[in-house]
């Protein structure tokens, strides 16, 4: 599998988890055009950053990755990385690179 598309399953794991916690009409659909942040979005502030944390979690987890997702570089991309799931998963997977370089 490659790292695209298990930092996409991850980021689903995390979205099934936090659906667990919310009442099913907020839920997120596990779908890469998931809006994230911006009027279509389901999430609040509180909802995105329990997203993120489950997500890093995950990262170093499975991908023995340390990531900090949230962070002035993350505001500072010329693309939203929290617009949607697929941004988010790209975002992620530059991190993921730029971490096993170092």
């Amino acid at each position: 599998m490659s790292d695209s598309k298990k930092i996409l399953e991850l980021i689903f794991e995390a979205v099934g988890e936090l659906n667990e916690r919310m009442p099913e009409e907020e839920w997120l659909e596990k779908s890469k055009d998931t809006p994230l942040t911006g009027e279509s979005a389901k999430l609040d502030s509180l909802k995105l950053v329990s997203l993120i944390v489950a997500t890093e979690q995950k990262v170093q987890e499975e991908l023995n990755a340390i990531i900090t997702i949230a962070s002035e570089r993350a505001l500072a991309q010329k693309k939203n990385p929290f617009r949607t799931v697929e941004t988010l998963a790209d975002y992620i997977l530059m991190l993921v690179k730029e971490n096993a370089k170092a």
